[in-house]
């Protein structure tokens, strides 16, 4: 049976009931800093987004740190060239929404170019 997922010793339900300020302990440094700073208008904007819609939001927003209000919401962050789709779980709380998401493909090469190798010289242009 599987066991029951905790947050830093804390419940889902918990973790859902703090508020910024007592999420902001739970969290590693790099991401309390953050927080401690405080939301810029866009960060402020896009979790009054969040709360609002049923529907997947769009965000360029990748250095946006995952809090508790955003567990189980779907949230469509860009990789650069389009949106990928992200389900927020409990798992994801303190991480950034850009670690979520790839912004680099696998290179797939085809056949070599003329002049690549010195057996393309051989290879008609034609």
């Amino acid at each position: 049976m599987p066991s029951e997922f905790k947050f830093y010793g804390k419940t889902v339900e918990e973790v859902k009931k703090l508020d910024i300020k007592e999420f902001m302990k739970l969290i590693p440094a790099r991401q309390r800093r953050s927080l401690k700073r405080g939301l810029n208008e866009e960060k402020k904007k896009f979790l009054e987004k969040l709360k609002k819609s049923s529907k997947p939001v769009k965000t360029h927003l990748r250095d946006m740190i995952i809090v508790p209000e955003m567990i189980g919401k779907r949230i469509l962050v860009h990789s650069g060239k389009g949106f990928v789709d992200v389900n927020v779980n409990e798992e994801m709380l303190g991480r950034y929404l850009g670690e979520f998401v790839m912004t680099r493909q696998k290179v797939a090469h085809s056949a070599p170019g003329i002049g690549a190798t010195k057996s393309s010289a051989a290879v008609s242009v034609r």
